[in-house]
């Protein structure tokens, strides 16, 4: 990965951003797209558009959500203490004993705590730990103290930041899905590079916000934009470590290229064209089955307005939604290279109806 990008992925993935506070990410993909996009703009629900070819009628809509899992701040006692609700989905064993940081007037520490195990009662050390149960300590005596720092509707995220690990494998909070703003808007910067996209067709790179609340942004961005064509990128599943089966879950592996969805929730001839981009380049890519919805933006894609034929790309990980979630970094190159590939396979007579080809 050429250094420019690598130090744009380092610094997405650091820039807290839970749902509904992404207004710091954004601005970080606004500055990187600026050089090479011909126009970005950002709507009023958050979403940044970084666009080549504004005037084209036959647009394709690139998604990848900056939103992460995060902290929201409901309540503060007495003695300085936050209590805080889950945005987003979160395993609850996770939490407990993790360093966070509170975004308020300024970056706070604080440390996730409860009562320790050996004041636990009968029967609560064999029961999932609940949320309500947690707070989070920033070192405050009193409520005054802390209020000076936290309000109210502050959001917390965890301290763990961008890490490269062995070979080509980096470690991040909230790789679900910096990871897939930074792949949308590389293969802009393909693109633009290349020159190799067709001057009638539109490409239009979206850090959505809100999808893990609801694929929320991308309902309003692709109803506005209608896009004839979209990809949705995201994490996928990685079922290569222990504790997980192939036979239940299908086969995803980290290293071995992008996974590409086949199932109801993808056009037919994008997934064709998909594949064939990664065959032609020499992408290696995965093949993943999923019979319905995939609870991705590309689900909010494909039934915007009238319909848009929409495929999905997936970047494999262990551990997600979890401070440390795992990858490889030339996976996510190649998930980069495939969109980049797709978007210069469209013309303004591209026909996605589904037929047997």
């Amino acid at each position: 990965m050429r250094p420019e990008s690598l130090d744009f992925l380092q610094n997405l993935c650091n820039t807290p951003s839970p749902s509904g506070y992404e207004e710091r990410a954004a601005q970080v993909y606004r500055d990187y797209a600026k050089p090479f996009a011909d126009e970005v703009r950002t709507d009023t629900h958050g979403n940044v558009y970084a666009i080549l070819n504004p005037q084209a009628k036959q647009k394709i809509m690139l998604a990848g959500h900056m939103d992460e899992i995060g902290f929201q701040i409901h309540y503060i006692d007495d003695k300085g203490f936050l209590y805080f609700r889950g945005i987003g989905g979160h395993d609850t064993m996770v939490p407990l004993g993790n360093r966070v940081f509170v975004h308020g007037t300024e970056r706070i520490p604080g440390v996730i705590g409860r009562k320790p195990i050996h004041l636990l009662e009968n029967g609560e050390k064999d029961k999932r730990p609940d949320m309500s149960d947690m707070y989070i300590d920033i070192g405050a005596s009193s409520k005054e103290e802390a209020m000076k720092y936290v309000g109210i509707g502050d959001v917390a995220t965890y301290q763990w930041e961008f890490q490269i690990l062995l070979g080509d494998r980096a470690v991040a909070r909230g790789f679900d899905n910096r990871v897939g703003s930074f792949c949308v808007v590389e293969a802009l910067r393909h693109l633009k590079e290349s020159g190799g996209l067709h001057k009638d067709v539109g490409v239009y790179a979206v850090a959505t916000v809100q999808e893990e609340i609801g694929l929320r942004g991308a309902r309003t961005a692709a109803q506005s934009l209608g896009a004839q064509s979209g990809l949705a990128i995201d994490v996928d599943f990685a079922i290569d470590h222990p504790g997980l089966s192939q036979t239940k879950y299908g086969a995803t592996d980290i290293g071995k290229g992008p996974s590409i969805t086949r199932g109801a929730n993808i056009n037919p001839i994008v997934f064709q064209m998909l594949k064939e981009t990664g065959d032609e380049e020499k992408i290696p890519y995965q093949i993943v089955a999923e019979p319905g919805g995939t609870g991705t933006d590309a689900n909010a894609m494909q039934i915007a307005g009238s319909g848009m034929a929409t495929g999905l790309i997936g970047v494999p990980l262990r551990y997600m939604h979890t401070p440390c979630e795992l990858l490889s970094l030339t996976d996510v190159e190649h998930c980069a290279q495939i969109m980049a590939g797709y978007c210069a396979r469209v013309t303004p007579e591209t026909d996605f109806t589904p037929r047997i080809l």
